[in-house]
């Protein structure tokens, strides 16, 4: 029998984030509405079947989402939120709260964190199956040189969290380059 969720839109400074939740009110995914394909099939993936049905998202889960839209960067620890996968991407995901709103982490260096150094490709695949944008922060994650790679959501929207998190990024020289309008260079 195929699971049940609901999905509802939330209109953020970036665009429309669609918000799939479970008869709990627990969040299960957020993507945005311009790659909402992407988001059905992380769904699949991750729980089979999937229903979606029109509903609205819990009053809290609105506020906590909009309150880190107007600058409350905090808001997003106060989502609850449940997600299936493999025990190592669940390990990733649950490792992407911890890097601190402002801050940003290598690939390299999470994979370090997790006791696995040489998994820096499978963190990255982990990463991009993350089915919680912005909930868990996969956009903190850059590439070892302090440039903006991969964001499921398209690397305007990184820059967007970044700038609007106030991150700062250590350069390789050991120097600080804090990101504004004219932000890292895009690799591709």
């Amino acid at each position: 029998m195929p699971e049940s969720f609901n999905l509802d839109r939330l209109p953020t400074p970036i665009g429309t984030a669609l918000l799939v939740t479970d008869a709990d009110g627990l969040l299960r995914a957020l993507d945005w509405e311009d790659h909402e394909p992407r988001m059905r099939q992380l769904l699949r993936l991750h729980y089979g079947a999937v229903n979606l049905k029109d509903a609205r998202a819990p009053r809290e889960l609105h506020a906590a989402l909009t309150g880190y839209f107007k600058g409350d960067l905090d808001r997003l620890a106060a989502i609850g939120w449940r997600v299936a996968g493999t025990p190592f991407q669940q390990k990733v995901w649950n490792a992407l709260p911890k890097i601190p709103a402002g801050t940003t982490l290598s690939y390299g260096a999470l994979a370090a964190k997790l006791k696995m150094p040489k998994a820096v490709r499978a963190v990255g695949h982990a990463n991009g199956s993350n089915p919680l944008s912005v909930v868990l922060p996969c956009h903190r994650l850059i590439g070892a040189n302090g440039s903006l790679v991969k964001y499921g959501g398209g690397l305007e929207r990184k820059r967007w969290l970044l700038m609007h998190e106030g991150a700062r990024i250590q350069k390789r020289d050991g120097s600080i380059k804090r990101l504004g309008a004219a932000a890292l260079e895009d690799p591709s």
